[in-house]
């Protein structure tokens, strides 16, 4: 939730972030003509309640004091059901609009007028013609996509024998390689609330896209970011307490709506799929330096599986909707000749934290302000895996692992292999 001030002091600001964004001005148009009117009829409410104050005798009042209090006290209800009726309807339009972009975000209209900000490695060069993750892990024995689709349905996997523990080991590796960094580790349910789903911006524009259960405000979690932000919700940080640095995996649940037909095969967008995610909680003065610090702490683990990857900025027309700051991180992908996105790194200023009520206390003055959320995923393990069968793939169908992995399996002398 952006900070209400901005749409009565700079409305043309809250106008040209959006449509920065491509949205429409009817959203901030509407907000800002019933903000107007909510202060103007809660002014007018007061102004009521203070009349009634000073006509109020201190004695027994007289039959036509009576009289004049009691239409009175009618004007004040009809009065406060005005002011509630429209309090609850800015609420409801300040949680559908989106964040503002930070100034540093280029605009842009879509993903096309994203900024390359570097290339890290160089995506291997193979003499034979290079296969698919999918193509790999069914020959290989690694994941079984008919046993998904009986089992549950489409856009669903059973990883097999080697398979299971290579996701397996890519977890342990990611946790313990985050947790190294001064990360906390956190198993979180992976059922969350409704409030908590609000608190981080999922809802409520994105619930076409989640798994909710029936009959409840329950919901199969999108990902981590979620419960490792609401761990504080309705609290004050000392602020010497800060940052706090949490990771955290978990399976995680999306419809995928609106990407029908697009990757079918393989385990590139799945209905359930695993990931190790990391969140910081920082003060406003710290955000810039742990952002910088969160996108390495992602980037390395590349870097330790020797994967070839980009870093590109989103522009304000692909920015997501908490989101004010975005790098993605898209690794190589051979047999799409394509980098692919496996981490998205985000600032969200105190978007999240105004939404969850997340403060921080100055331990020395005792000012307290929002603080700011921070998160990235590192990485999503399922492509991860998917990126190691193709890079790390040979003209006979074989796979040798990266040597961060050898810790996890048996190896002969030339490395694991699978």
């Amino acid at each position: 939730m952006i900070d209400p001030r901005l749409l009565r002091e700079q409305p043309a600001l809250i106008t040209q972030s959006m449509a920065n964004r491509q949205m429409a001005p009817d959203l901030v148009e509407g907000l800002i003509a019933v903000d107007a009117n909510w202060r103007q009829k809660s002014a007018e409410l007061d102004a009521l309640k203070n009349q009634r104050n000073t006509l109020t005798p201190k004695g027994k009042p007289s039959p036509a004091e009576q009289a004049l209090l009691k239409q009175l006290s009618q004007t004040i209800k009809t009065q406060q059901d005005a002011v509630s009726a429209l309090e609850a309807t800015r609420y409801d339009l300040m949680m559908q609009l989106p964040n503002l972009p930070h100034s540093s975000v280029p605009i842009g209209a879509s993903e096309a007028d994203n900024v390359v900000i570097k290339t890290v490695g160089t995506p291997p060069a193979f003499d034979f013609t290079p296969q698919s993750h999918d193509v790999i892990a069914t020959a290989r024995g690694l994941i079984d996509f008919e046993a998904g689709a009986r089992i549950t349905g489409s856009r669903f996997a059973v990883y097999t024998g080697p398979g299971a523990k290579l996701e397996r080991a890519l977890i342990s590796m990611m946790l313990d390689h985050h947790t190294d960094r001064g990360y906390t580790e956190y198993l979180p349910p992976a059922i969350v609330h409704r409030n908590s789903l609000e608190g981080t911006g999922q809802l409520p524009k994105f619930e076409d896209d989640l798994f909710a259960l029936s009959h409840t405000d329950y919901f199969l979690s999108p990902t981590a970011e979620v419960q490792l932000t609401n761990l504080y919700r309705h609290q004050i940080i000392p602020s010497d307490q800060l940052p706090l640095n949490m990771v955290a995996y978990t399976p995680c649940f999306r419809k995928e709506a609106g990407s029908y037909g697009r990757d079918m095969a393989g385990i590139i967008r799945q209905h359930q799929f695993n990931k190790v995610e990391l969140v910081k909680m920082v003060h406003p003065e710290q955000a810039a330096d742990e952002l910088q610090r969160l996108l390495q702490d992602a980037e390395s683990i590349l870097q330790a599986l020797e994967l070839p990857y980009r870093v590109v900025q989103l522009c304000t027309g692909d920015l997501g909707f908490s989101a004010a700051i975005t790098y993605d991180i898209e690794v190589w992908f051979p047999s799409q000749n394509k980098y692919r996105e496996i981490s998205s790194v985000s600032h969200f200023g105190d978007f999240q934290a105004r939404r969850s009520m997340i403060r921080c206390k100055n331990v020395m003055t005792d000012d307290v302000c929002y603080v700011h959320t921070l998160n990235g995923s590192g990485l999503a393990v399922g492509r991860t895996l998917a990126a190691i069968l193709e890079n790390f793939q040979t003209s006979d169908g074989a796979v040798k692992l990266p040597a961060v992995l050898s810790r996890f399996f048996k190896q002969s002398a030339s490395g694991v292999w699978f």
